[in-house]
């Protein structure tokens, strides 16, 4: 496998960063269409769509998760699989747990009260990728800042088996969790059953999860009935690398990323050019012992890229630049640049924080942004899962010392009512 080199200062690099993986246009269509049945026909058209994209059999008598089907999830998974599951649930509630923002008000000497109030949504839908793989850290990372948040009903969905199964594993991350509404349904059919209801799936507040195209896109044109966490796109890794970097960390870290898709996007910064044709003799070495062999060079060589700098100060513009989903800062002091990055979804410092460490155990949420959006968007977090009301409270003396100041404002915008409701309450207190 060979790495597209690329030098910081050629214009080679704008194109790269501002190359698209996909016109979306061509999928558009397919998901309108899709849109336009669920909103139709309800439950039939999205038993009629699983079976047309996922090739199984669903109906109402099997829509919905039974509560034998978990008890044979459980059978068919081992001990070793439910302690690390288990471990990771802890990791990520305590790190969750700690982005709990408290409601406040406080007075002021005049009398007034100012404040916010924040409250769970009510409901929620998560989506968990599925069908041929298993996705159970997904599970984890939608449900666990939910159900921290507060939020009181969460309705998973994920697309079934061929034979109308779910996976054992991602069963069981439910059931661990405490899950109960789980559907059978996936793709951009789910989407729209959780926006909008159907007889069986009550509508939504928010949906969140990573999906494919028809997911996404069917996310953001509901986006506006219902909130979304964010519009996801193919998986990113960055690895900023000095002559400290182990080249058999960076191709392995590179490829743990490119087997997610074909699009995926692996990326080396490095100040040191050396280690380049070492890194490709580690790709191929190690990529002969992986499954998902096909589609790791495929992205490797189609989306992979090795850029190189005069500086770790110049990696990190280019890091800030691309605003990579994963960052990994694989030097000799990773603290000592940490200041230098402003744009990342996760970053993972040192030589031994590989992306993985994240994407299933530590703790921090692994939905990210991508595609650039970390330049504005953040991970999902508590917040995602909650709403924030401001509170005003103003004393008689307080309303009556800002009225002056209140009524010249709303003149100026030519909104005379506005300026009307503080002058009855200001000739009133005159009286």
């Amino acid at each position: 496998m060979k790495l597209r080199r690329i030098e910081a200062d050629s214009p080679e690099l704008e194109q790269f960063i501002e190359g698209t993986y996909t016109d979306q246009k061509q999928f558009e269509g397919q998901v309108a269409n899709i849109a336009e049945e669920v909103r139709k026909r309800g439950d039939l058209a999205v038993f009629d769509l699983t079976a047309k994209y996922d090739g199984a059999s669903i109906d109402h008598s099997n829509f919905m998760v039974s509560d034998e089907e978990i008890e044979k999830a459980y059978d068919l998974v081992d001990d070793e699989y439910l302690h690390a599951l288990r471990e990771a649930i802890d990791n990520i509630y305590q790190f969750h747990h700690r982005q709990l923002r408290n409601s406040w008000m406080e007075p002021d000497e005049k009398g007034n009260i100012l404040g916010q109030i924040y409250r769970p949504l009510n409901r929620v839908g998560i989506y968990v990728p599925g069908g041929t793989a298993a996705y159970p850290s997904s599970v984890l990372m939608n449900a666990i800042p939910a159900q921290v948040a507060g939020v009181k009903e969460i309705a998973m969905v994920t697309p079934p088996a061929q034979d109308g199964s779910l996976n054992p594993y991602t069963l069981v991350a439910a059931a661990e969790l405490g899950l109960e509404e789980i559907y059978k349904m996936g793709g951009a059919q789910a989407v729209f059953a959780l926006a909008w209801g159907t007889d069986t799936v009550p509508k939504v507040d928010l949906i969140s999860g990573p999906g494919n195209i028809y997911v996404t896109l069917a996310k953001k044109m509901v986006y506006g009935d219902v909130n979304i966490d964010m519009l996801a796109g193919p998986s990113e890794i960055l690895i900023i690398a000095d002559e400290s970097a182990n080249p058999v960390y960076l191709a392995a870290d590179l490829m743990s990323q490119a087997e997610h898709d074909p699009l995926a996007r692996s990326i080396l910064v490095t100040d040191d050019e050396s280690l380049i044709p070492q890194v490709e003799a580690e790709l191929q070495r190690q990529v002969d012992s992986l499954p998902r062999r096909d589609v790791i060079e495929k992205a490797i060589n189609t989306y992979g890229a090795a850029i190189v700098t005069e500086s770790l100060a110049e990696s990190c513009r280019i890091a800030n630049m691309i605003a990579p989903e994963h960052l990994e800062i694989m030097v000799d002091k990773p603290f000592e640049i940490l200041h230098l990055i402003e744009n990342a979804g996760a970053i993972f410092m040192g030589h031994h924080t590989p992306e993985p460490v994240g994407d299933y155990f530590a703790g921090p949420n692994h939905i990210l942004p991508t595609g650039g959006t970390a330049r504005f968007y953040s991970p999902v977090t508590v917040d995602t899962f909650r709403k924030a009301s401001s509170l005003l409270c103003y004393s008689p003396a307080g309303l009556l010392e800002s009225a002056d100041k209140i009524i010249k404002l709303a003149t100026v915008e030519g909104l005379t009512a506005h300026a009307n409701s503080i002058k009855v309450r200001k000739e009133k207190a005159d009286e």
